[in-house]
């Protein structure tokens, strides 16, 4: 019997990826853990293994293939004593085919449809009459969609129940929504009628402008078009998520380095020599990044109130202070984490850190490295810049943004002094972390990097 392979979750919001790469061919024979293709996620690329003994019949995906939904039929496997070609011909390839289809057919023509096409669309929407909804349910049945579909069609005031899914068993994903949004066709949402002396609903929020609606501002030629990958996609919807959900706001101090920078230079000076293949280099070359992310983590367990998330239900407080680190890569960036970074060394953190920034920029991060966490640095002083606020990464709640040490002149005891100082910005959940709480924390980190000895006791 022909065993099918589908498109595996790789974490767990992925709603789809890019096949990359195959590993195998037609009629290869593969075994329990043979890795067989790459996928590419949000944020990495991941090797898929066999699950199962057999042939392979049939490469339904093409390598190279963008936006492959989960679950969704990539391969087909002849079993043992099968012969491929029928195995091919008899797997469950159809099914997949047609929602493959269904999905991708919207994407092209989205991007064509002009307003005018648009309005004259407009009276499909007629033909949805009380009765079975498009997607195969019966009318008042649940529907299943995607939490990212629904919220995307309620803030477009979409009828989601009108809609039919392309994702696995019929599930209504946001291709879906934002094709019937783009062709005209998307029944509006029903609304519930308020009872007579009610007070009027707010008015609703402003939307951003269409992909044509901004096109429309430039001279036709004078542009090139891009089109986004999985992570600036992903990027960009966290983002929003961030600012639109959490309440933020900043808290900015100065730290005097100079302590710290002794500290760092007797550290390196100290640091013994290992054999490599490029001969005898130092165990460790400390930067002050890492010092940084030993002290975010030393101030969160000195301060264990502001190590939380939030939830609508509780707080979560952290018995460890994990700690995600900013990393610049090419299209976007990422943030990779420490995890108990309270109880390492700074060896340890340098070392670690210098193998995750570079596995990021390859893209070879396992989801476990870099989901999670309970808060995140992001360091911008090595491009000279000398504060700024970051944006909190869910679940977190709070970020330290840190710019640039300088020589700045600082009055201590009634005389001018010159001292090298760097600026730190907390962005703290108001929900979570308030101001006194926020400000105990950025207090904490502060006497960690003045006196920097108490990061090795």
């Amino acid at each position: 019997m022909p065993i099918n392979i589908t498109m595996p979750a790789l974490s767990p919001t992925m709603e789809e990826g890019n096949l990359s790469k195959w590993l195998v061919k037609e009629g290869d024979k593969v075994s329990p853990g043979d890795v067989i293709a790459e996928i590419e996620t949000d944020k990495a690329t991941m090797e898929v293994e066999a699950v199962d003994e057999g042939t392979v019949a049939k490469l339904v995906v093409p390598a190279g293939t963008e936006g492959v939904k989960v679950n969704a039929l990539i391969a087909i496997l002849a079993g043992e004593g099968e012969d491929t070609a029928a195995a091919a011909k008899s797997g469950g390839d159809a099914a997949p085919k047609a929602e493959a289809t269904k999905a991708e057919a919207p994407k092209a023509e989205a991007p064509k449809e002009a307003p005018k096409a648009a309005a004259a669309a407009a009276p499909a929407p007629a033909k949805a009459e009380p009765g079975p909804a498009a997607n195969g349910h019966a009318a008042g049945d649940r529907v299943f969609a995607s939490p990212l579909a629904r919220r995307i069609a309620k803030d477009a005031g979409v009828d989601v129940t009108a809609l039919t899914g392309s994702g696995p068993h019929g599930r209504v994903v946001k291709v879906d929504v934002e094709a019937a949004i783009a062709s005209g066709s998307a029944k509006a949402a029903p609304t519930a009628k308020a009872p007579a002396g009610a007070p009027s609903a707010p008015a609703p929020a402003a939307k951003p402008m269409s992909d044509d609606q901004v096109l429309k501002l430039f001279a036709e030629g004078s542009y090139e078009l891009v089109p986004h990958d999985n992570m600036r996609k992903t990027i960009a919807r966290r983002l929003v998520e961030a600012k639109s959900t959490i309440p933020h706001f900043y808290l900015t101090l100065d730290c005097e380095l100079d302590a710290l920078l002794a500290l760092r230079t007797q550290l390196n000076a100290a640091a013994p020599m290992r054999k490599t293949d490029k001969g005898e280099v130092p165990a460790y070359k400390l930067s002050v990044n890492d010092l940084v992310i030993k002290a975010m983590a030393m101030a969160l367990m000195a301060v264990p109130d502001a190590n939380a998330s939030w939830t609508e239900n509780a707080m979560v407080k952290h018995k460890y202070a994990d700690v995600g680190v900013a990393v610049s890569i090419p299209g976007g960036l990422i943030t990779p984490i420490i995890r108990h970074a309270d109880e390492k060394t700074l060896s340890t953190i340098s070392n670690e850190m210098k193998d995750l920034a570079s596995r990021a920029r390859s893209r070879k991060l396992k989801p476990e490295e870099y989901q999670g966490g309970t808060t995140a640095v992001s360091n911008l002083g090595m491009f000279g810049i000398k504060d700024f606020a970051a944006v909190i990464n869910p679940p977190h709640a709070t970020i330290l943004a840190v710019g640039a040490g300088e020589e700045r002149a600082v009055v201590k005891k009634g005389e001018i002094k010159i001292a090298t100082v760097m600026s730190v910005t907390l962005s703290t959940d108001h929900r979570a972390v308030d101001g006194a709480l926020g400000a105990e924390l950025l207090g904490a980190f502060k006497r960690m990097i003045e006196n920097p000895m108490g990061m090795l006791v």
